[in-house]
């Protein structure tokens, strides 16, 4: 992934994304490309359509960080894509790789998570892929071929619209975390075989993936149809493992006194029976 022109890619699908009416730009009659036109990025960051034409191109590949902001203010990009693009303009000098190894979890995370048994907890790694869970974590997930992996559950599990409710959103925000982890360490080979199967296997994370979202995963609610319990509505907190970098400990919970609240009890009853 590291030969790719990364930076070129994301400067033009953000481009396409963005209308000129948007950044209070006229129409300017009919357009042969969606959103932005080169010209117009280029006039909104101050910097000279040649020069913005190279970025794209890949011929020009570091710009200064002055510039990355007004590239980003330009394509009116929020606070996670803008750090994004400033990785993708001076990424870190690739290190000699060591042998891959597990991903283990601390012991002390895994007592932490089966202390709380009325709350589902997912230590998932940077691909997304579940680590390690409590009892009611791996519940609530449970019964799917891709269970233990949350981007292909969304993307090439059979039952994945049924089980969410609100299935393109998930799906936006979860390519988009993968993104946000592809930024951070492009050459992981994890990364590289989980894109490279989801890109051969299915048609939407493949337009997802072109997107260029970012949305790294911190707090959302969610909704679940699940197959013991039925409806769930769930917010979660995603936290970093501070042990573990490229971890997250993701908590999941009810709404006091909802219907949620009593679904969830109801499934751990199941579980722990």
């Amino acid at each position: 992934m590291a030969a790719e022109n990364v930076l070129g890619e994301f400067l033009r699908a953000r481009r396409e994304q963005v209308g000129p009416a948007e950044l209070g730009l006229p129409a300017g009659g009919p357009r042969r490309v969606a959103g932005l036109r080169r010209e117009e990025v280029a006039v909104l960051a101050g910097v000279s359509t040649d020069y913005y034409v190279r970025l794209e191109q890949g011929r020009e590949r570091n710009p200064s960080a002055q510039v990355v902001d007004a590239l980003a203010r330009g394509l009116a990009l929020d606070e996670e894509a803008t750090a994004h693009l400033h990785r993708l303009a001076q990424p870190v000098p690739a290190r000699r790789r060591r042998a891959r190894r597990p991903e283990r979890v601390s012991p002390n995370l895994l007592r932490l998570m089966d202390g709380w048994p009325a709350t589902p907890a997912l230590v998932l790694g940077p691909c997304l892929e579940v680590l390690a869970h409590n009892a009611l974590g791996e519940a609530l997930f449970a019964g799917h071929t891709h269970s233990g992996d949350l981007v292909r559950l969304v993307f090439l599990d059979p039952d994945a619209r049924a089980f969410y409710p609100d299935w393109e959103r998930v799906a936006v925000n979860t390519v988009g975390g993968l993104r946000a982890a592809a930024g951070i360490d492009p050459d992981d080979p994890r990364l590289i075989e989980t894109v490279g199967e989801l890109s051969v296997k299915s048609a939407d994370f493949r337009r997802l993936w072109a997107r260029h979202d970012i949305r790294q995963k911190t707090r959302e609610t969610k909704r679940f149809r699940h197959r013991l319990v039925g409806e769930l509505e769930l917010s979660y907190e995603a936290l970093t493992v501070n042990s573990a970098p490229g971890q997250q400990l993701i908590v999941y919970q009810a709404e006091p006194g909802s219907p949620s609240e009593a679904a969830l009890a109801l499934l751990g009853s199941l579980a722990a029976s």
